[in-house]
C-alpha cells in the first residue's frame, strides 16, 4: 500500500501528464508510481477513458446543465481538480 501523501502529490499533476506537457522528471516519477499503485493506475485509466468518451460526443452531447456538472463533480469527488472563479 502507498502512503496517501505520494499519491495525493503526484495525482495533483495527472492533467499535465494526459496534456503532455508535464515536466519530463514528474513525468517519471508519475509512470514508476503508477507502474506499482493499483490504485493511481485506475484513476489515470479512467481519466483517460473519460476524455476519450468526451471527445467521442458532440456539442450537443457534451452540455450539462450546472447543477447535473456540480453534483457530478461533487460526487467524483474533483472539487480539488476544478478551477474556482
Amino acid at each position: 500500500m502507498h502512503d496517501k501523501f505520494v499519491c495525493d502529490e503526484l495525482l495533483k499533476h495527472i492533467s499535465e501528464y494526459v496534456d503532455g506537457t508535464l515536466r519530463e522528471d514528474l513525468c517519471v516519477q508519475l509512470e514508476e508510481h503508477i507502474h506499482s499503485c493499483h490504485n493511481c493506475e485506475i484513476v489515470l485509466n479512467t481519466l483517460k477513458k473519460t476524455i476519450d468518451l468526451y471527445q467521442g460526443t458532440s456539442d450537443m452531447e457534451r452540455s450539462l446543465p450546472d447543477d447535473v456538472r456540480s453534483r457530478l463533480f461533487a460526487r467524483l469527488d474533483l472539487d480539488d481538480f476544478i478551477e474556482k472563479s
